[in-house]
């Protein structure tokens, strides 16, 4: 498919307008949708019309106050973003008003086109992209949810978070993927700067988003699910720029023979095989997710984790049979588990003989977390690691049921524990990272996690997910670095 507009110098500041408009219409949306999409744009700090010409749908759109008009020419002013909700016969006039109304951007949610694969659908999304190239419009999709601004309040779901600026970045062709990373990735920490959904790709791809992503000053990380490519060449090359400069987490959708014909009934992407996609992703320097939660897990080890080169981690356990899981998730994700200097052990002796456990690494801190909890012999086990020069990052699990029982009845041990991991995050220059479980008390640890996360430390739920997440992260520092 041809991308005339990649083509076109102010595609970028076109592209900013379509994420930062100072406007917004949304046409054809309806009580039998919920009005889904007015209500997403409640939050929205500017204007929002509505377009849509059946009476009956008049009174609803009139309750949420929003104004309502029969044409986007109608409506006074520019329009910078258009949302469009109508049957995909439909769809050409809308565009048609789009391009006459001198619209910046068109989020086409119709669905029924190319995705299909019958060539009443086919054909009419090739006209949209003819129409939309010719007059140098963004159409972003069809089938697919736009683009989501925190900060403007600019959203494809009601239940997305608004008002609150972030610092990662996700690119989508799916919809649903695009909404579950900002609610499931906010739970995590994680907030998002901008998104997009652009499903079948007509005429915007992602290499055009990674585009606009990459110079983005608000985007620090970024994030890609991606089912395939019209044009790999340009989006590698653009990749392998971008992630010189900032992180890019990419999960790759149909990695089976039933996950591509899954693929092209969604999206009518294009895959790529498998070995010469890893290969590419290894070259570029992308680190690969196979699943949200692992696409979530390694954009927040990326936003609270110091950047370290270094394989080696010094290992807090809080009982034995703790200390030997740990350390079998860690060295199968590819790290490892070195003994401590001497002079370490020497530190250790003597601690060790007052509180008990064991000094090897991982070191066993069941007695000094949990016996009354004090801060002054965590952070001394932690500074230990922090000055031992066989190791280049730090893990600590904060697990037994025995503390998450403690901190259940004595609210003040999580504010003590959070102050000091906080607290060593801030003064180590090493890597640092924390597993918060176990499972069966999970509302309890779920606050420790969030608690740990609104202080800027890292806290995962296993062994195997921060394992995984540290390793890649420092991977892919190494090759920022030069390193391998």
């Amino acid at each position: 498919m041809a991308r005339a507009v990649r083509g076109q110098a102010n595609l970028i500041e076109r592209l900013d307008r379509a994420f930062n408009p100072l406007t917004v219409a949304v046409v054809g949306d309806k009580r039998a949708l919920g009005y889904l999409w007015l209500r997403a744009m409640s939050a929205f700090q500017g204007p929002v019309y509505s377009v849509q010409i059946d009476p009956a749908e008049l009174p609803g759109i009139q309750e949420l106050g929003v104004t309502n008009y029969p044409r986007l020419q109608d409506i006074p002013g520019e329009i910078d973003y258009v949302v469009c909700s109508v049957p995909r016969e439909v769809s050409p006039r809308i565009v048609a008003d789009c391009i006459e109304k001198g619209v910046g951007a068109v989020a086409l949610f119709t669905s029924g086109f190319a995705e299909t694969e019958q060539e009443e659908g086919v054909q009419l999304q090739k006209k949209l992209g003819e129409m939309a190239r010719a007059a140098g419009l963004l159409l972003i999709g069809p089938n697919c949810m736009g683009i989501y601004n925190p900060r403007l309040g600019l959203r494809h779901s009601g239940e997305q978070p608004a008002g609150e600026a972030g610092n990662a970045g996700f690119i989508s062709q799916s919809g649903t993927h695009c909404i579950n990373f900002s609610l499931v990735g906010h739970l995590h920490g994680i907030r998002c700067s901008k998104t997009v959904s652009f499903g079948n790709a007509e005429v915007l791809e992602a290499s055009d988003y990674l585009e606009y992503l990459a110079q983005d000053a608000e985007t620090e990380v970024i994030g890609l699910y991606l089912e395939g490519l019209n044009d790999g060449r340009r989006f590698f090359s653009l990749l392998r720029e971008t992630a010189r400069r900032k992180p890019v987490v990419v999960w790759k959708g149909g990695q089976t023979e039933a996950g591509v014909r899954a693929v092209y009934s969604h999206t009518a992407a294009l895959t790529t095989s498998s070995a010469v996609w890893n290969a590419a992703m290894r070259q570029a320097g992308a680190l690969q997710a196979d699943s949200l939660d692992q696409t979530i897990d390694l954009v927040k080890a990326l936003l609270y984790v110091r950047p370290g080169t270094g394989y080696r981690v010094g290992l807090v356990a809080m009982t034995g049979g703790q200390s030997v899981v740990i350390s079998d998730a860690f060295v199968k994700e590819g790290l490892e588990v070195p003994l401590l200097t001497p002079a370490s052990y020497d530190k250790l002796s003597s601690f060790f003989n007052v509180i008990g456990g064991s000094y090897r690494n991982p070191l066993d801190a069941g007695h000094t977390v949990a016996m009354g909890f004090a801060p002054a012999n965590l952070q001394r086990l932690l500074d230990i690691l922090d000055e031992d020069t066989n190791v280049d990052a730090v893990a600590l699990e904060i697990g037994a049921g025995f503390l998450a029982r403690r901190i259940r009845d004595n609210p003040a041990i999580l504010d003590a524990l959070t102050e000091a991991l906080a607290a060593f995050k801030k003064r180590t220059g090493k890597p640092f990272l924390a597993i918060v479980h176990p499972a069966h008390m999970e509302e309890v640890m779920a606050q420790v996690r969030g608690r740990l996360l609104d202080r800027g430390v890292a806290a995962f739920a296993t062994f195997q997910q921060a394992a995984r997440a540290l390793r890649k992260v420092i991977a892919y520092w190494r090759f920022r670095e030069g390193i391998d």
